[in-house]
Formats: structure tokens, C-alpha cells, sequence
């Protein structure tokens, strides 16, 4: 007998890192409802079957909601919550326009009733304020018969080769299984390395843009679970930055920073840049956690004097080669940098698998 197929509606799913984590632990992807354009064109084309929906969701209708959601089981997003706040608390939290995306992911909890949510943000949000904005935001979640429980994992302890903490909150409804989940149920993964993730792609540093292939074997689980049936590379396309910021990145070492250049090559004698700033990466450990720019001059290759690709910065973010983005360059490595990594919510989604497959909970 086939195993029934839960299905997740990703709210605010940018390019679908979350998606990819779920899909990966066999999940159906539902849809994806996000504002950006490039973002939704990119969910579209990862996930064909998924109802997706380029759009202020704040002009949803509810009767869609139940039309084309209403048989999901999983609610996944990332909301923003900055205005839960105990200097707050006399006003209406509904009117905080901070707040306005937060209680859109409610509606759409209220309207679907799905088993299990789940909710993605800056680790910040459980210390905020004293604890004040975690705990309202459970107490609202748990107005909605959830059982709440939060915590602040490392990527790099579900096999992300990179170091990025997010807080996640998940709720189990009450009524489906009275239970918290167990974020010590989550499987953690040996940890894995800037090499592992982008080593068997330097020999592409002197090739013509466009697509490449890997002639070599895939030598490691992270390798293998990296390549596309052909071994393809899309997005490898490599472009170098100004001849000044190449001449000053030639002075850091691997796992050194903007401190390692000569401070006459800098306009200004600033000692108050971030420790990030100019930082190159060092193979042999895990990246610093990736950004969203193409301009940036925050973290550097580990031996070329320029920032990673788009596909480099991918597979740190743990998306496989067979994830394809789309859009202009730029917005390509927003939506990188913006995407929780897959490999993390993969290692979360296989602890809710369990949850919902387990009828004895």
C-alpha cells in the first residue's frame, strides 16, 4: 500500500529552500506565494506542480485559500515579526504595519487548519525584548490550538556546509495529535566543509561561461547528493571584481580578513570594519553564513581573488545542482542568499514525516 503524500504550502517561499528541504523528505509541494517576481519564477520552475502565486498576499481571498489549499498539511514561511514588542503591548499588535505579514500567515493558518506549521526567522526573535515577542507569538499560535515549541538550530549540524542560525517554531495541532515536537528528534549530520562543497568546482575557473560538466566521480556523500544525473553546472559563470579589490584580497589568507590588506590600499584609514568584511573563506571548515549581494566585498573565494558564483554560493546554501534559479544575475544571488538552506529544512521536515506517519503519536 503507497504511503499517503502530505502536502505544504510554503507563505513568503522566495526561491523555495524550505520547498527543497520538504520535497527531499518526500513531501508534496502544495504552492509558494511570495511578492517577488524572479523569486515565484524560480518556485514555479523547481516545483511544477505546485500552485504558485506571484502576489501581495494580503490580497489573497480567503476563498481561494480554501480552494486551492485546503487539503494541505503543512504550513511553512518566514514572517517577519519585528513588531511584537513589550513596549508595544498597549497598542493593537494587528494595526503594527511590522506585524502585517505575521498575523497573513494566521489567516491562512485559520482558513487551512493543517496539521503542523512551521516558522522561520532571525534567531534574534527568541531573546528579543526579554522573551517577550516569542512568547506572544506562541501565545497567538497557541490560540490557534498549536502546541509550540521553538529553538535556534545551526545548519551546520544538518550537513549545510556553512554557518547560519535560525530560529524555528513548530506547532502541532492539538486535536490531530496532542504533542509538542521534539527538536531533539532532529537528526544532526556530520558536518561538512567549504571544499566538500565547492572543491570539484575550480577547475572551471579558466572556462567560457555557460553550462559545464564534472568529469570526475562524485567522492563523497555531499558530492554525490550535489550532481545532476549528467553532472551538469549551471550558474558557474565567473566574474572578477575591480582591480583594486582584487588587489587587496591577494593579501588575505584563507580564514583571514580586511585586518591581512596593507592599509595603504585603503582610501580611508577606517579600523571599524565588520570582522566579515574582505573574510576568505577557509576550505577546510564551514563558510561564514551567505548574503544576497554580487557586489559585496564580505567573504571571498578560497583561492580566487573574487566572490563565489552563484552555483559556489548555492552549494554552500546546500541547494543541489539540479536547482535552478532564475532571473538576472543579481536577483539570482538574492534569492540565494534569502533561501533557508534545504538540507536544513530537509532534516526538520523528516522529523514532522515521522510525526504524521506515526498514527500511534
Amino acid at each position: 500500500m503507497a504511503k499517503k503524500k502530505y502536502r505544504v504550502l510554503d507563505l513568503f517561499c522566495g526561491c523555495g529552500g524550505i520547498s527543497e528541504g520538504y520535497a527531499l523528505a518526500g513531501f508534496d509541494i502544495a504552492g509558494g506565494i511570495d511578492f517577488n517576481e524572479y523569486a515565484t519564477m524560480t518556485f514555479k520552475h523547481n516545483f511544477k506542480k505546485a500552485k504558485v502565486h506571484n502576489i501581495d498576499i494580503t490580497t489573497f481571498p480567503d476563498s481561494q485559500i480554501e480552494e486551492e489549499y485546503g487539503d494541505v498539511d503543512v504550513i511553512v514561511g518566514g514572517p517577519p515579526c519585528q513588531g511584537f514588542s513589550s513596549a508595544n503591548r498597549w497598542q493593537k499588535e494587528m494595526e503594527d504595519p511590522r506585524n502585517k505579514l505575521f498575523f497573513e500567515y494566521i489567516r491562512f493558518v485559520q482558513k487551512i487548519h493543517p496539521k503542523v506549521i512551521m516558522i522561520e526567522n532571525v534567531r534574534g526573535l527568541l531573546t528579543r525584548d526579554n522573551g517577550y515577542a516569542i512568547e506572544r507569538i506562541k501565545e497567538i499560535l497557541g490560540a490557534e490550538e498549536y502546541n509550540i515549541t521553538y529553538q535556534v538550530l545551526d545548519a551546520s549540524e544538518y550537513g549545510v556546509p556553512q554557518n547560519r542560525k535560525r530560529a524555528i517554531i513548530v506547532g502541532i495541532r492539538k486535536d490531530y495529535k496532542d504533542i509538542k515536537f521534539d527538536f531533539s528528534k532532529i537528526e544532526q549530520q556530520e558536518k561538512t566543509t567549504v571544499e566538500d562543497a565547492i572543491g570539484e568546482l575550480y577547475c572551471f575557473e579558466q572556462s567560457p561561461d555557460g553550462v559545464k560538466q564534472i568529469s570526475t566521480p562524485a567522492d563523497s556523500p555531499l558530492r554525490k547528493f550535489f550532481r545532476t544525473k549528467d553532472n551538469s553546472i549551471l550558474d558557474q559563470d565567473i566574474v572578477y571584481p575591480a582591480q583594486k579589490v582584487q588587489d587587496r584580497i591577494k593579501y588575505v589568507p584563507q580564514g583571514g580578513n580586511w585586518q591581512n590588506v596593507p592599509v595603504e590600499l585603503w582610501p580611508t584609514n577606517r579600523q571599524n570594519r565588520h570582522s566579515s568584511a574582505y573574510k576568505r573563506l577557509d576550505p577546510k571548515t564551514q563558510s561564514c553564513t551567505i548574503d544576497t549581494g554580487n557586489a559585496h566585498s564580505n567573504y571571498f573565494h578560497p583561492l580566487f581573488h573574487r566572490i563565489p558564483t552563484i552555483r559556489e554560493s548555492a552549494r554552500l546554501q546546500s541547494f543541489p545542482d539540479s536547482f535552478e534559479f532564475q532571473g538576472p544575475r543579481g536577483s539570482k544571488y538574492r534569492q540565494v542568499g534569502n533561501a533557508v538552506p534545504p538540507l536544513l529544512a530537509k532534516a526538520i521536515a523528516d522529523a514532522i514525516m515521522k510525526i504524521l506517519r506515526d498514527e500511534n503519536n
